[in-house]
């Protein structure tokens, strides 16, 4: 019992190296994937077999596969792409083109993701229609967008996320086998302290386990079905915006008329004080001038 003891609490220490030696694993495993000449780190697993005493009998499995020079090629035949491409078109009707933007999803084996469409106040609908189409079916898809109107503007993206998705599977695999490791442990525990210990780090697992899955699930979600938005909108009316109208001339004649109107009688305001005051400095001025006593003429000034 003192060795079967002394056997668990060195497969813990093992599992717990094993577990830090993880944490480098997404670093390394992307300089791998980078310089393609060193292989992931493998972590090994012991499956099956028996627990006998302090040793263990059974088969060891290798949790990551290993990359080397030949990977590159197969690398290269399995990139993973997610395209994406926004699309400006001018049609007549808006709702029509949505609804056909609609049945030609649909026919390439893809569905309408979102739509949106609104109304201007001078009756020109707009909208906006979120695609999703099998990858293999986006140009097809593009090509029978630009058929339904008149094309604006048009912009494609491919990103590729082949590392980034290989390195994540890496990850779940070396995971998985944590897991099963673990798992393996907790059948052979029988201390409460051993079984505590070895189910926090089976949590701790399933945790990084689940994240990798959902990151994996949402790149294989943009990876199968592109994305097109499409932009639609409707073309403005002869003659501007809302069209050549008599009465908004008419009505734009008089507003001008009573501003001219406004415009006098503002100005007219604004000088009658000026003026009442220059009337009243000039009252002053004659009624000084008019109090002078004239000067008496002298007997030359008469003659002359």
């Amino acid at each position: 019992m003192k060795y079967r003891g002394l056997a668990l609490v060195l497969l813990l220490c093992i599992a717990a190296i094993m577990a830090a030696g993880c944490t480098g694993f997404s670093q390394s495993s992307r300089a791998n994937l980078a310089t393609d000449t060193a292989p992931l780190p493998a972590v090994a697993e012991k499956s099956g077999g028996s627990y006998s005493g302090d040793s263990w009998s059974g088969s060891v499995v290798t949790a990551a596969p290993t990359m080397s020079g030949t990977g590159t090629t197969q690398a290269a035949s399995d990139q993973k792409i997610i395209r994406t491409a926004s699309i400006a078109i001018e049609v007549s009707d808006v709702t029509a083109a949505a609804d056909a933007l609609k049945s030609l999803a649909a026919g390439k084996g893809g569905y309408l993701s979102s739509t949106s469409i609104q109304k201007t106040g001078t009756n020109r609908y707009y909208g906006t229609v979120v695609l999703r189409v099998p990858a293999a079916a986006f140009d097809d898809t593009l090509a029978g967008i630009k058929g339904i109107g008149t094309v604006k503007s048009v912009s494609a993206q491919s990103s590729d996320v082949t590392e980034e998705y290989t390195d994540l599977a890496a990850q779940k695999t070396s995971y998985q086998n944590q897991l099963a490791q673990y798992n393996a442990i907790m059948k052979k525990a029988e201390k409460v302290d051993d079984v505590i210990t070895v189910q926090q780090q089976i949590d701790r697992v399933q945790t990084e386990l689940d994240r990798l899955e959902g990151r994996l699930k949402y790149l294989n979600n943009r990876i199968d079905l592109s994305t097109i938005t499409v932009n639609l909108q409707e073309p403005e009316p002869v003659g501007g915006e809302s069209g050549h109208s008599f009465v908004a001339a008419i009505n734009e004649g008089i507003g001008g008329f009573l501003g001219m109107i406004d415009a006098l009688i503002i100005l007219i305001f604004t000088i009658i004080p000026l003026l009442i005051i220059g009337g009243a400095a000039y009252g002053i001025y004659r009624w000084r001038k008019g109090k002078k006593p004239v000067a008496p003429v002298s007997a030359e000034q008469k003659k002359e």
